[in-house]
Parts: C-alpha cells; structure tokens; sequence
C-alpha cells in the first residue's frame, strides 16, 4: 500500500534528541515513502554538539537520511556549487530559517519535500513558505502540539537531563553520564572500590575485562589480546552507559591496558595508544598505602609502587586532573563521594 506521502521532512534542534522527537520522526515515517531529518542550532547547546545530535540520528533511524548543519558544512556545499546561504542564527526571521530549509531542498536534496512534519505552531506558515518556494503544494502535517504523547521539551531536558531521563532512549542518555575511571597498580583495592562507589551513588560499574580474559585463557594473554582487552573495556562502558544514573563507575581505563602492553611486550598498536587517549571526568589513581595481598595473580609490591609510579607521571604528563584515594575503602568511598560534591 503507497503512503500519504512520497517526501517528508523532519527539521530541528534535536538537542537532545528525546522521545518527543522520536515520536514524531515515526508518526512521519508511517506516512511518507522517503523521509528526511535535518537538524542545526546557533548558537550550539552545551553537550549537543553536531558530532553527538549526528551520531544520535544514525543510532536510532539508521534507515533514514539525516544531515546536521553547521558552518563548515554549508562552506563544504557551497564549495561544490551548491546555492546555499549562511546557516541561519536562532534568532534570525522566521523566513530566513524557511528559506534556508527550502534551499537545503532544491540544492542538497535535489527536489522539494511533499509535507513537513512539526508539534509547533509555526508549522502552517513554513510549509506555506516552501510552497511558495517550490511552486508546488506542501502539506503541514502537525503531530502531538500539545505534547501529551510525549510530555517534554528540549530545553526542560537541558535544564535537568538526569532527572527527566526517563524521556531519552539509552543511547542518548549514556553520552550525560559522567565516566567515573579508576587507576592504581595491583593490589590497591579499585575493585572493591568500583563496587562499593556503584552502590553508594546508585549506579553501575564497567568491571575489568582484562582480568576476566586473563582467567579465562589460563594466565596467559598474548600481544593481540591487549588491544582487545582496550576495545572492549570501552565498548562495555559504552553499552552499560545509557543503564546509568548520572555516573557509570569504570573499574580501569584503557590507560592501564596500556601500561601491560608496553610492560609485558615493549610496543602497542597506535589504536591502543589512542584508546587510551580516552578521557574521564573524573580520574582517581588509588594509593599503594596498605599491605600487598598476593592472590597468585599478581606480581610483587615493587611492580605495585612502580605501576603506580607511572601512572602518576602520564596523568600528569598528560595533563589530566585526579585525585589520589588513601586509607580504607570507607575513607576511599568517602573522598570520591567528597570530590564529586557530596552526590
């Protein structure tokens, strides 16, 4: 059975991109056999950069063509020849941003849209616009004004993204939640510590995988394991993310797969070197200050004092902010509870 219409068009901020929009994007979908999202904002929003709305549209309508906006892209277009003008600010005319749409039309997508879907009022003014623009019809099929369906809007969501996270699919929310990464040589208590701080701010943990392959192939990991260990560690971060509540507590980072690279084989591959370029908002390096326990796993007290020696000089290298953990896992618990301002 054909559908209502042959082109659609979806135009916003999407910043976040939360159910609201995800609600319409599918209501436009039922009902048109090509649907496009574009999507810009000037100025940007604080944490809804581009590359995020851009991964956001890929992630969850990997079926439909999506374009996000900015200065340089239209620069990039125009250097093709593409007739476009400068990428409207927020607070420019209305008919300024419907002619950049009806441009992005005629220009990017090479023919005009048949409907434009929107839950705003000005939706009958833009598809009169584009008609106009077009020579031809364009319908304004408006969904969910009155924002019953879905009961949020993008600048409510900004103004508290941890407590309205119910209105966001996971893969959204994971890019807020703030990467908690622990770092310390063997025997200085960050498992422990990574359960104990999960259930003290009523989250999840991202344990060491490393450790788990470790024990599963006998003790004996080889050069192309490492790298493994580093992508994975990162993909298991990214996927338990979006379970989070404000904070996912990360029991290594690829920093520490790093150090086991060069420690046991003298080289790593540039995408470990660059995994472990990955950034934490919060970094804690937990201190050799207690007994060693040997496990029959480990090394011995002075590969402690000297892992942890290096990591002390690449985060400072670096120029990466921590904190140093010391004393019990109370007093551990506690400094991290501190430092993260009494959550």
């Amino acid at each position: 059975m054909s559908k209502r219409f042959a082109r659609g068009l979806v135009v916003g901020k999407f910043a976040p991109l939360h159910l609201g929009h995800e609600w319409l994007i599918r209501q436009a979908q039922a009902q048109c056999e090509q649907l496009v999202l574009l999507s810009w904002a000037r100025p940007e929003l604080a944490d809804c950069e581009p590359e995020r709305r851009a991964r956001w549209l890929r992630l969850r309508f990997p079926e439909l063509r999506s374009w996000v906006a900015t200065p340089e892209w239209v620069a990039g277009q125009r250097a093709q020849g593409m007739a476009l003008a400068d990428l409207p600010q927020g607070d420019e005319p209305d008919a300024v941003q419907r002619q950049f749409v009806a441009d992005f039309c005629l220009a990017v997508l090479g023919q005009p849209v048949d409907a434009v879907f929107t839950s705003e009022a000005y939706g009958d003014g833009f598809a009169a616009h584009l008609a106009q623009c077009f020579g031809r019809p364009v319908r304004h099929v408006e969904v969910d004004r009155a924002r019953t369906h879905v009961p949020v809007s993008g600048s409510r969501l900004r103004a508290d993204i941890h407590g309205l996270r119910r209105y966001l699919a996971a893969p959204v929310y994971g890019d807020f939640v703030e990467r908690i990464g622990l770092l310390g040589g063997e025997s200085t208590g960050k498992s422990s510590l990574s359960l104990a701080l999960a259930e003290a701010l009523g989250t999840r943990h991202a344990a060491e995988y490393g450790r788990e392959l470790w024990e599963e192939q006998g003790g004996v990991l080889g050069y192309d394991d490492l790298l493994r260990i580093g992508r994975t560690q990162v993909a298991r971060e990214q996927a338990l993310a979006g379970q989070c509540q404000r904070y996912l507590v990360c029991d290594t980072t690829p920093l520490t797969t790093l150090f086991y690279c060069r420690e046991l084989f003298g080289r790593a591959e540039a995408e470990l070197e660059q995994l472990a370029e990955r950034r934490y908002q919060h970094l804690f390096l937990c201190a050799d200050d207690f007994p060693f326990v040997q496990d029959g796993t480990r090394q011995d007290e002075t590969f402690r004092r000297r892992q942890n020696r290096w990591y002390e000089q690449e985060l400072e290298r670096r120029g990466w902010a921590f904190t140093r953990l010391t004393g019990s896992l109370e007093q551990r618990v506690e400094q991290v509870l501190r430092s993260l301002g009494g959550t």
